[in-house]
């Protein structure tokens, strides 16, 4: 059976606008931005025939959502689709330090070392093992077209390894608000039918 996986990045947050670090432990909902691309999303989706829906356990995928929950399509939320922790500078701006960190941690991920991670925080292969435990799930399931909405980096993670790319290659996925990547399974393998597709976003340049 051919099945089809749409995941979403949510919308806009004030954090996001701001530049302050959203990770697993900062649960802000969106702003009007946000609020305005989850409905530019429903518009352009909500004939699709989406059977379910799923979320991390995080406000701002929730509200991104809403929309096709006030349909009342069955919803399920699963904290193994939050955002990976920033550890220590989760809630704080992004500084000159953490910025350097940041890009420190890149080039050991960029390198192999999927181990590492903010002091305090979780690394790609700590987000993995939770995420597996998803998709295990998920795919002992039967809706043919399902709706997932989560977070930039979990975001790129997922789609790294359920394509069986290397972790390494996360990076090379980009996640606007809102993006959205269309997934097809079949046959126990996974491909992206849809990349990096905004043209929902309509209003936004």
């Amino acid at each position: 059976m051919v099945r089809e996986l749409f995941i979403i990045r949510h919308g806009e947050t004030d954090l996001n606008k701001e530049g302050i670090i959203q990770g697993r432990g900062v649960n802000a909902g969106l702003n009007e931005k946000g609020r305005q691309q989850a409905l530019q999303f429903h518009e352009a989706f909500r004939d699709e025939g989406f059977e379910i829906l799923f979320s991390s356990s995080l406000r701002r995928t929730q509200e991104t959502l809403e929309p096709f929950i006030r349909e009342d399509l069955e919803w399920e939320q699963y904290p193994e689709l939050d955002e990976i922790g920033w550890g220590r500078f989760e809630g704080k701006r992004a500084t000159l330090d953490f910025k350097q960190e940041y890009y420190d941690l890149l080039k050991h991920w960029e390198t192999g070392v999927f181990t590492a991670r903010m002091e305090g925080g979780e690394s790609p292969l700590e987000v993995k093992a939770r995420q597996e435990k998803f998709i295990r799930m998920w795919e002992m399931r039967k809706e043919k077209k399902s709706l997932l909405c989560m977070h930039g980096r979990a975001m790129r993670i997922l789609l790294a390894w359920l394509i069986n790319q290397d972790l390494a290659t996360m990076d090379t996925f980009p996640h606007h608000n809102l993006t959205l990547y269309k997934l097809i399974f079949e046959e126990g393998k996974y491909r992206i039918d849809l990349y990096n597709y905004t043209g929902h976003l309509h209003a936004e340049s």
